[in-house]
């Protein structure tokens, strides 16, 4: 939220002229942890302004003017600030005007905030193409041009907050218990920036997306029903058209300001034993796409008004989590400080990192007390890609005795051994960035259930991407729209509402209630959520493993193979021990446990 006020200069010679003058943030707390408070004043010609502050109990420690005279720089002590308004007071010779400065008192809730962890499963959300609540939103002036176009996958659709918020009860109803929105904050770009990661202002939610107060709102409606909200921010980059690149602070506010310079994308460097500078470099400081310059974190201007940003969308809005976009082409330092920093304000504050490695020994580098990593990162939660990439052809290709298939998934679940803490690894089928896990509209749902079955009974945090229930499809060599496809029933006027048991056909039905009654069984259940694991290697093509938490045990065994398969159960006798039977949870039906069991073609059984 950024404070623009029309101000009257007031000369001796009593003439009035107005300015309009903006300050980032435009309010703060008092009784913050951190006691330092950095004020972006924005106007034209503002450096030449000298300030001093009306309040007895706050103090200037610093005036920073930068290369732009259009910025000016003021770090306030709030060591021994109360709950206030103040006056900012701004002097130039014979020019002097005031701004109005609010301290509030800090919400307690938020100390207390309980953030999202293993026992939760994320719903991610695109907000442009879940569902259309205000359409009297779609089309409204911003600065740069821009259409709203259903037909083209590129545009903007018009999703929205109230979308959003009108369909708590179905996410509710479908058992998620969080919601991980994609970048929400203005995005006044050419064309439209649907997909929110080229941000323009970052105290603004776009306002073709709702208001500030809507957001907040959403989160508490959020909290009303039992479900958390995840924050989806960009350190790294803006957005071209943000007013920082049209007047640059300093040479120093972005990398490679002066010639454009293509990051490598090559993450790996973090840890490359033989990796050059120059690589280095390139990773960090270059641009991630021509319409995303890359903000030098190093600047410790630029690095002080981003944490603090993070910190103010936190008490302003209460919401639960962050997932940090693009998180090794920031700054490693800076990121580090970024973490220590929300975690001094919120103690139990979780945030997750995407870091889009395919080898789950560069994600585990990334994940807080790494053994691998000599300098913590201090990232509580990292994204298990490799997973993701194997999931797509695991659970729909033939089981062998020996190799494809569910070999991959065992195989990839005995590298779990490197991460510090499994229980913080976003685990996922698929995202706004990768091939939907399916690429058609399927014909039967054997496949699907096993993947599904597997993300909510394996170690770690599960996150779904909206429409898996609706057995949306989508193939990213299409277009990035293909994945990011609208819902059905979302808009005004669609023929047919997949929000809706009456909407969707048979195959689509069966879908929402086999995911329903697995996310709800989930819910509270501490076995998966915080239990161990063991599994067995392969036995023709069936893969068994077990989840344990003291007394209590859930043992999972799945047929990758399209065949009726007789196995022995000798072999999983520490895990059946003491059961001769079990129910089924998946189908209710009593399962016989002696000697051998039979499994039909591609069958999936959760025993209790």
């Amino acid at each position: 939220m950024k404070k623009t006020i029309l101000l009257s200069f007031i000369f001796i010679t009593s003439l009035l002229q107005a300015q309009q003058v903006s300050i980032d943030p435009a309010y703060w707390w008092s009784g913050m942890q951190e006691t330092e408070l950095q004020l972006m004043v924005s106007g034209e010609n503002i450096a030449a302004y000298t300030p001093a502050v009306s309040s007895k109990n706050i103090t200037i420690k610093e005036v920073v003017t930068l290369q732009s005279p259009n910025y000016l720089l003021i770090y306030l002590d709030l060591s021994k600030a109360a709950p206030e308004t103040f006056n900012l007071i701004l002097t130039s010779g014979m020019k002097k005007f005031t701004l109005p400065y609010e301290l509030k008192e800090r919400n307690s809730e938020r100390l207390a905030i309980e953030s999202f962890g293993s026992s939760d499963v994320l719903y991610l959300i695109m907000p442009d193409r879940f569902a259309n609540g205000d359409p009297s939103n779609d089309q409204i002036a911003m600065k740069m041009p821009y259409k709203v176009d259903r037909e083209d996958p590129n545009a903007r659709h018009g999703g929205d907050l109230k979308g959003i918020s009108d369909r708590l009860d179905y996410l509710f109803d479908l058992g998620v218990t969080a919601i991980w929105l994609n970048p929400v904050l203005e995005n006044d770009m050419e064309g439209g920036s649907y997909h929110g990661y080229a941000t323009t202002d970052y105290y603004r939610v776009d306002p073709r997306f709702g208001s500030n107060e809507e957001y907040k709102n959403l989160i508490s409606d959020a909290h009303g029903k039992g479900m958390k909200v995840v924050m989806d921010m960009i350190f790294n980059h803006c957005g071209s058209d943000h007013p920082w690149l049209k007047d640059v602070p300093s040479p120093d506010w972005f990398n490679n300001l002066d010639e454009y310079v293509q990051t490598s994308h090559m993450k790996e460097m973090y840890f490359d034993p033989y990796a050059s500078e120059f690589d280095k470099s390139r990773m960090v400081d270059g641009w991630f796409v021509p319409t995303m310059p890359d903000l030098n974190q190093r600047n410790r201007h630029v690095a002080k008004y981003l944490i603090q940003n993070s910190i103010w969308w936190i008490e302003y809005s209460g919401v639960d989590g962050i997932r940090q976009d693009t998180y090794p082409y920031a700054d490693y330092d800076m990121m580090v400080d970024w973490i220590e920093a929300v975690e001094k304000e919120y103690p139990q504050y979780n945030i997750v990192g995407e870091a889009w490695l395919n080898n789950p020994i560069g994600t585990a580098f990334w994940q807080k007390d790494s053994p691998l990593n000599p300098y913590n990162t201090k990232l509580k939660t990292v994204m298990d890609f490799r997973f993701m990439g194997l999931s797509h052809n695991a659970f729909f290709e033939e089981t062998t005795e020996w190799n494809g298939g569910l070999h991959g998934i065992y195989d990839h679940m005995t590298y779990d051994f490197i991460y510090p803490d499994i229980s913080n690894v976003l685990r996922f089928l698929d995202n706004h960035d990768t091939d939907r896990f399916l690429k058609e509209y399927p014909k039967e749902l054997s496949g699907w259930k096993q993947a599904i079955t597997f993300l909510l009974t394996m170690p770690g945090t599960p996150q779904i991407y909206y429409g898996t229930e609706l057995l949306m499809h989508g193939n990213k060599s299409r277009s990035d729209g293909d994945i990011r496809r609208d819902v059905p029933g979302g808009w005004p006027g669609d023929k047919t509402n997949q929000f809706t048991t009456e909407g969707r056909d048979a195959i689509q039905n069966e879908a929402f209630d086999f995911l329903s009654k697995l996310l709800h069984w989930r819910q509270g259940n501490e076995v998966i959520a915080r239990g161990g694991m063991k599994h067995y290697v392969l036995q023709k093509g069936v893969y068994v493993y077990e989840r344990f938490l003291g007394d209590k045990k859930v043992l999972v065994f799945m047929n990758g193979t399209s065949k009726e398969v007789e196995i022995n159960l000798d072999r999983y006798a520490e895990s059946i021990q003491g059961w001769s039977s079990a129910k089924d949870f998946l189908t209710g039906k009593t399962i016989t446990l002696v000697e051998t069991l039979t499994l039909s073609p591609k069958e999936v059984l959760l025993l209790e």
